[in-house]
């Protein structure tokens, strides 16, 4: 039933139609799918550059092999943009499928699970960025207080691309930070309901 333009569904949020609300639901709809569609593909590219980048040097006639296995934060950059990844893509999907639909309505529940899971994701492509730039300021500058020499100046094609995977997973990770932000929209504005629903009784 509904009273005075409010739409209640059991168990659910109720929904005010009103032509402003639904172009900015649209808006903020679109915002997310292009937002998650960038954090899965930019993903993708980072873990693949970095996980795929090798380069081989002969040192004094003996033959050595840089791989992004030889730093561990690299190993946690590959990993983060892989899981991030995939759960990008798996709400891709359910964007999609939400779109369809037309669903508008959703419980507070799945609005805080969808929340937490993009806050987890935003905090671990973030820390994954800095450990491996941090690691990449070593290998590019190398550290003479502690006699770690320049590794990029024998293995630079292997820097340089490791480079191009930390910019794209920068990227990620700053719009893991903009979709936080737009989740936490989604979810928060569920709490207003009520009191828009209150006020329009009376």
């Amino acid at each position: 039933m509904s009273y005075l333009g409010v739409g209640v569904s059991p168990g659910k949020v109720p929904v005010y139609h009103s032509t402003n609300l639904k172009v900015i639901d649209r808006r903020v709809r679109v915002a997310e799918l292009v937002l998650r569609c960038v954090i899965c593909g930019l993903g993708v590219v980072a873990a693949a550059l970095v996980g795929t980048d090798t380069q081989i040097k002969e040192i004094f006639t003996v033959q050595k092999k840089a791989k992004f296995t030889d730093m561990k934060a690299l190993v946690f950059l590959v990993v983060a943009n892989g899981i991030v990844a995939a759960y990008s893509l798996v709400q891709v999907m359910r964007c999609v499928v939400s779109m369809v639909r037309g669903n508008v309505l959703f419980s507070k529940p799945i609005a805080w699970i969808i929340f937490s899971g993009d806050q987890v994701m935003a905090y671990v492509s973030v820390a994954a960025v800095g450990a491996a730039a941090q690691s990449a300021v070593f290998a590019k500058l190398g550290q003479p207080e502690l006699q770690w020499m320049k590794i990029c100046n024998m293995y630079d094609k292997f820097c340089n691309q490791v480079g191009e995977g930390i910019a794209s997973a920068l990227l990620v990770s700053l719009s893991t930070v903009l979709l936080s932000c737009v989740s936490a929209f989604n979810l928060f504005r569920l709490y207003g309901g009520n009191k828009n629903k209150t006020a329009a009784r009376w």
